[in-house]
This record gives structure tokens, sequence and C-alpha cells, in this order.
């Protein structure tokens, strides 16, 4: 490899903390331009002095304009190093999980910046979210097919953050034939997953821990699931004993997965469905006196970038106010957030606000994150991005 891209002076100091990424104000343009490289291509990382530092995959029209991939200049991302990753990968969640469902890369957490994949049993969904994994398309897809050699292998390509990296989003399957129901199991309770035309990759492994919390204190309690997408949250919750489970969403083509999916398990008669927007239809359940003894907050990211931290913040602030309001004397919400930029104490405050707001205590009693098959890489805060907080909200 003889493409070479030099850092300013002192630029490599967060490189040698461990961070993978480096942004373009950070490079000696004088010294290797950025213009002059092939979009995707890769090279090896100098310091100031010339001394290598690595390799990386290069996007010069990208803020994050090279993401390193190994610490090794005369290693290259191939095929080669792609199996030893994903055989690292699958050693931890083997030793993690005894069935063959989780996250099994976990981009940056796996040491592999850009490259999503889930497992949902023989079916694998990927997602490759920068220009650097795009061209690799092909040696993902064969490594894949060396290490686990499943069914069928789909490529979900219709992230936001491509457009970030110039690409265009597509939804193929790229390797055999996908069966008619694509199902996992979490947590003990049975789903299928909307693999082509669901979020993200069909399904959210992340809260599984977190799910499994609630799973213990529902049983005989009514439960409200908001944004409930194909039931992860409702439909356990019944599962594990709640009396009666009301799960909303603005889409109806995903509330008839709930519905699926509760009648998968045998829970047809516990868990209804409500369609529409959250807000709204928390407002309505309080005007017509509908009270829960749980409540679930799981919404999408209401900050995806820093500039909407203002904004974001106080929509959260008015879900949990508005979500308060439907829980009885001694009731317990359970408020989650995936948005990167809102930090663990923000939530905490937002809950706090909305606990005062109605005039009632609040006790947090669970401190949640994202499951251990999405692992933080300890040099990059980014990594760490969902949190979920159990709190219980009483009045004197």
């Amino acid at each position: 490899m003889t493409e070479r891209l030099r850092l300013k002076k002192n630029a490599d100091r967060r490189l040698k903390a461990g961070h993978l990424w480096l942004y373009s104000n950070e490079i000696d343009t004088e010294a290797t331009p950025l213009k002059s490289f092939d979009p995707g291509s890769q090279a090896v990382i100098e310091a100031a002095n010339g001394k290598a530092m690595g390799v990386a995959y290069v996007n010069p029209h990208s803020l994050i304009c090279a993401r390193v991939v190994s610490r090794d200049p005369n290693v290259r991302l191939d095929r080669s190093l792609l199996v030893h990753r994903f055989n690292q990968a699958l050693g931890l969640r083997q030793r993690l999980f005894d069935k063959p469902y989780y996250r099994l890369i976990h981009g940056e957490g796996d040491l592999l910046p850009g490259l999503i994949v889930d497992r949902f049993g023989d079916v694998l969904v990927v997602q490759l979210n920068t220009l650097g994994m795009e061209r690799l398309g092909e040696e993902v897809t064969a490594a894949l097919d060396k290490v686990l050699s499943p069914r069928a292998i789909v490529f979900k390509n219709d992230s936001s953050g491509r457009r970030q990296e110039q690409l265009e989003r597509q939804v193929e399957v790229v390797k055999g034939e996908l069966p008619e129901h694509v199902q996992l199991e979490e947590n003990g309770v049975r789903f299928v997953v909307p693999v082509l035309d669901g979020q993200k990759t069909g399904w959210f492994y992340d809260h599984r821990s977190n799910r499994a919390w609630l799973n213990g204190l529902v049983a005989g309690k009514r439960v409200l699931d908001v944004f409930s997408y194909v039931g992860g949250w409702g439909v356990q919750a019944a599962a594990h004993g709640a009396s009666e489970v009301l799960c909303i969403d603005t889409s109806g083509v995903m509330l008839e997965r709930v519905a699926e999916n509760a009648a998968l398990n045998g829970l047809a008669e516990q868990v209804a469905i409500g369609e529409g927007d959250a807000f709204e239809a928390l407002a309505a359940l309080k005007a017509e006196g509908e009270q829960f003894d749980v409540v679930i907050l799981d919404p999408p990211a209401f900050i995806k970038k820093r500039k909407d931290i203002p904004n974001g913040e106080r929509a959260y602030s008015r879900l949990n106010r508005d979500a308060m309001r439907l829980l009885g004397r001694d009731g317990l919400l359970l408020s989650a957030s995936c948005s990167m930029h809102l930090a663990q104490e923000r939530l905490v405050e937002c809950v706090r606000g909305a606990v005062r707001h109605q005039d009632r205590n609040g006790q947090i009693i669970y401190q949640g994150h994202q499951g251990p098959d999405h692992p933080v890489h300890p040099a990059i805060p980014e990594t760490a991005y969902l949190k979920a907080l159990g709190v219980r909200i009483f009045r004197d």
C-alpha cells in the first residue's frame, strides 16, 4: 500500500488514545491533499513526523475523512481480515448467548467502522454505512459466508447516514433466499422480524437486557407501550404476565406485526393495538380517563445532530410529562433514549422535571444501557448511545 495520509502536528493524540476516526481538519493537506484520494480507498496513516500509525479507509468528501481499520500499517481491510474480525466477534456472542439471535458486528465496537450485522438464526442482515465498507460489499458477503454459511444475507442499506457518505439507499438479498418468515427469540419470546421493510435491520437487539429487567416487574399489570414498533417491549410484557398491554405506533403496518407476534406467542387476548402519533395518543388516553401501571417510552432518536439538542430535550421532557399523567398512584415508567447526543444525566433531568411538573415523587430504580452484543469502544464515546431509566412514580 503506497498511499499515505499525514496528520498535522499533535493531531495524533486521539488516535494514540485508541480512537478510530480522523477529521478532515486534522489532515496535513499540503503534504497529502485529501482531494487526491480515491473515495473509499485505503491508506497508511502517518503522524506529522512520518511515523506509520495504522491503516484507514478514506472518504475525502466526508467530515470523518478516515476510519482506522488496523493499527498494523502492513495490514489492509480485505476478506482475510474480515474473516478474522467476524470470528473474533462470533466468539464473544457465543459466550454471551445460547441461541443465534444477536448483533454480530457493531461497527467501531467490533473494530469494523461502518459495518453492522444482525443475526437472525441462519439469516444475516447487513448495513454498509460508509463508502469504505460499501466498496468491500462482496468481501463482506464472502467472509460472512465462510464464517457462518447462512441461508440468506440481506443488505439493508437504507440508513440516513449513507446520505452523508453520498451513497444511494437500497435493500437487496445478496445471497440465498429469505424464508417467508424471519424469526428470532428474545428473553424466551418469539418474534417475526420485518427485515426488508422494517426499521434499521428489522429489530433492536440493543434493549434486550433492559426488556429482561422490565419483564420481571409486569406480572398482573396494565402496560402501555408507546412507539411499540413490532412489539418488542409490549409482547414480551404480555408473555411475562402483564394482564393487559396496549401498543401504540404511527405505523399501521408495524402494528399488524405486533398482532402477529402476539398471536405467535398465544397472547392475542392480552395485547391490543392503537395507531397514531404518540403525543396525540397520550393526550387522548388521558382525556378518556385511562390509567396504567407501567408505561414504556422507547422513541426514535429525537436528537440526530448537536444542533437538535435544545428541541430534542424539550420533546423528551414533554413525552415523559405526558406519560406520567397516565400512571396510577404508584406506577413504573421505563424511559429510554437512543439519541447519542443526549447524555444520561440530561435524560435524568428530563425525567426529574417531568416528575416535579406532575407534583409527584420519582425514584430511579434502574439505569440500563445497550446490551453486550453492542460493545462500547472505550475510546469512542459515540459507541455508548443507549439509555434506559426505570423510574417509580408515586404520590406522597
